[in-house]
């Protein structure tokens, strides 16, 4: 049985939405604001997300993205905004289909079928955990074991979010350079001066990095379970 989190801040459309889908067999987890929504997806990992964007937290393009950073489920856009640059940003953001209120509850269960019957993707974890720090994909955020936050810069995130996305596989550095900053030149020391960075927030000895991993003349490798010590029990 397939689940659909439906994420709405107007419980009247949350009560109709569920009364819909489990009438048609559908089992349903419901959210009223961006942050639980975030939260239920990383503890549920539903099959189909019907998003609101006018959200009382966070908006829903951000609700997108915060999927987006460790999950492809698919997510169909319902909403009141109908301007075609708020559309185009919904889908720029990540998710799969859009469906204006109001709207008719046979087109948008029809809606999705469509999505459901699109394989899933494999799923990362939205948390990747190591002894010393923890990355939160799903919120953009890391974490010292100590529970105190890093601050990272909008391109130090980008770039550990990319070699989180893909623990223990090596990254090439082209493959960086081109998802962080949209290059095709690989001679720049973008990457070197950012990798300095990043090792002084989150190594514990910079100078002989434990996860952050450089292939010399290939890319780079992030290693959750440390190079030389166990992971994290």
């Amino acid at each position: 049985m397939s689940t659909v989190l439906v994420v709405d801040d107007e419980k009247p459309m949350l009560r109709t939405m569920a009364v819909n889908l489990r009438a048609r067999g559908y089992q349903v987890e419901l959210a009223a604001s961006g942050r639980q929504a975030l939260a239920l997806a990383a503890r549920r990992h539903p099959d189909a997300v019907v998003l609101d964007l006018g959200l009382p937290d966070i908006d829903g393009i951000d609700v997108i993205r915060g999927l987006r950073g460790w999950t492809m489920v698919p997510i169909i856009v319902l909403s009141a905004r109908t301007a075609e640059a708020q559309k185009v940003a919904a889908l720029d953001a990540g998710a799969n289909d859009y469906v204006s209120k109001p709207f008719g509850m046979d087109e948008l269960m029809a809606r999705v079928r469509v999505a459901l019957r699109v394989p899933a993707a494999i799923e990362e974890a939205p948390v990747v955990k190591t002894a010393d720090f923890t990355v939160d994909l799903a919120a953009k955020r890391v974490q010292l074991a100590d529970g105190s936050d890093v601050r990272l810069t909008a391109t130090e995130w980008q770039v550990v979010e990319v070699l989180a996305r893909n623990p223990d596989k090596l990254v090439s550095q082209r493959q960086l350079l081109k998802e962080v900053w949209g290059l095709q030149d690989t001679k720049t020391n973008y990457l070197r001066v950012f990798m300095v960075s990043i090792r002084r927030k989150l190594e514990p000895e910079p100078s002989n990095p434990r996860y952050f991993i450089t292939e010399p003349g290939v890319g780079l490798r992030f290693v959750p379970g440390g190079v030389g010590r166990p992971g994290p029990s």
